[in-house]
């Protein structure tokens, strides 16, 4: 992976699993918190996560919002991909 600007990464040698867990671990959501976020079961997010299986069509779009990062990102390891948390700006994931 490399970071072209501060908002496009690209990860074309990365599976779709791979950018799923990569946008879920930026995010700092656990798997239960991911799979919450868009009505699935834990299992099911590992399995994508792990390649094992692959989200539907209609739960990419669902995926690539509850992660922050663009459809085409998430598809092809081509455009907005995640924000990672970090010190700086982990207040604003915390509910007050």
């Amino acid at each position: 992976m490399y970071i072209d600007s501060p908002d496009t990464f690209y990860t074309t040698d990365d599976t779709i699993g791979g950018r799923i867990s990569l946008g879920r671990d930026a995010n700092g959501l656990s798997v239960e918190a991911a799979a919450l976020a868009i009505g699935i079961a834990a299992g099911t997010w590992i399995d994508w996560e792990n390649d094992r299986d692959a989200p539907f069509p209609n739960r990419l779009v669902m995926i690539a919002e509850a992660l922050g990062v663009s459809l085409a990102w998430l598809v092809s390891g081509r455009g907005e991909g995640p924000t990672w948390i970090t010190s700086d700006n982990v207040s604003a994931f915390r509910p007050d």
